[in-house]
């Protein structure tokens, strides 16, 4: 039948599918292929769940345990939609190792895409091995999807990145927000979920830093001039603000009520949650964060230049409350239309500053500051030996 997804009866069966798509993206390079990929899983600080109505009872080890059949398909969206990101992530990237502006760059690169498939490894065993015929369903259709063909479930994963800047913005403040995500469900009342992911968040702190440096060498060599520099953090730190969801979303509230994810501060946060403003409540420190970088990156550049700014978070936003109102980036105040449309593409990326961009990438050799550190795939593994508990 057209369109009917086949079953997948093991996990081996879905590792071969996943082998089968590596080669189709194209991201099957030999260093790739030497890599173990394996199934992690750490601890959890305590066996209690800690939040919602279920707190103080003892974390859920299976789906048995889970009182109703809404919180177990609940727990599964929340995992379909995580390895998502991952699978998506990669394939938005799989063209810039030709660019690489060095050969530790290039290293960069080939850990965080390995690092981002073990990710979506990660959630597809727990579809697989907690979630019946369902999960194997959905594990396979993580395998289906394309982000090059405007199939990822959320947005931000079906932008291109097809440009070393683009990469840079992309994992410092798009993998900030998978940073959140990931210790939001860290709290999960679901414990094999939880255990997932210390090593996560381990990986992901290399991503992260991965690209808050790669933007600081930017600015820090001068040649990307700062106004186009600014743009590009505009426009994923924007679409990043969406990914924590709608305002006053249901489904975050009902997650949180059944202990499935929590805040990004749950543990150190005494307050009662409100539950009507949970996604913005967790997209507002997210913004803070962002807002500390951008002035770190700021810095660094040459004197002279204006300051680089965190957007502000109403601007360009495509869902909830400020969905399609006009915001100036910098300010946050509001603008008339016409002003608004005027002045847009001074703020956005447009196609010829792509091409400008791509333009200095190609014929400027110090468009970057060069990076002396350890090759990154020497120390990929080393962030298993102190995943546990690990807190970024």
């Amino acid at each position: 039948m057209p369109g009917k997804v086949p079953k997948i009866g093991t996990f081996s069966d879905w590792v071969g599918l996943f082998n089968e798509w590596r080669k189709e993206v194209g991201v099957d390079h030999s260093q790739i292929k030497d890599f173990q990929f394996d199934t992690l899983y750490g601890t959890i600080e305590t066996e209690e769940i800690q939040f919602g109505y279920y707190k103080g009872r003892r974390k859920w080890e299976n789906m048995r345990q889970i009182p109703t059949q809404n919180m177990r398909d609940a727990l599964m969206n929340l995992i379909v939609y995580q390895g998502d990101t991952e699978f998506a992530s990669v394939e938005q990237q799989r063209w810039l190792f030709e660019s690489a502006p060095s050969d530790y760059d290039r290293s960069s690169l080939t850990r965080v895409m390995i690092e981002e498939m073990r990710h979506g490894w990660q959630m597809c065993a727990l579809l697989i091995e907690f979630f019946g015929d369902t999960g194997k369903v959905e594990a396979k259709k993580m395998l289906d999807r394309r982000a090059y063909e405007n199939k990822r479930l959320l947005g931000s994963f079906n932008e291109e990145c097809d440009n070393w800047l683009d990469f840079f913005a992309f994992t410092d403040f798009v993998d900030r927000d998978g940073k959140f995500q990931l210790q939001m469900l860290k709290y999960s009342a679901f414990a094999p979920l939880g255990r997932s992911m210390s090593y996560m968040l381990k990986e992901e702190a290399f991503h992260m830093g991965t690209g808050n440096t790669g933007l600081a060498r930017i600015a820090e060599a001068g040649v990307v001039p700062h106004w186009l520099m600014q743009k590009y953090l505009n426009k994923w730190i924007s679409s990043s603000y969406d990914l924590f969801g709608t305002d006053h979303s249901s489904s975050a509230q009902w997650a949180y009520t059944w202990g499935l994810k929590g805040r990004y501060d749950e543990p150190a946060n005494a307050n009662p949650p409100d539950l009507e403003d949970l996604n913005d409540y967790n997209r507002h420190l997210y913004r803070d964060e962002c807002a500390t970088l951008v002035k770190r990156i700021s810095a660094a550049q040459k004197p002279g230049n204006d300051e680089l700014y965190c957007p502000d978070i109403k601007f360009n936003r495509n869902i909830g409350r400020w969905k399609g109102q006009l915001f100036h980036p910098k300010t946050g105040q509001p603008m008339e239309e016409k002003e608004y449309r005027e002045q847009f593409e001074t703020w956005m990326p447009t196609a010829a500053d792509k091409k400008l961009l791509l333009d200095i990438i190609g014929s400027e050799k110090k468009w970057i500051a060069p990076r002396n550190a350890r090759d990154p795939l020497l120390t990929i593994g080393e962030v298993r030996k102190n995943a546990i508990n690990a807190v970024q």
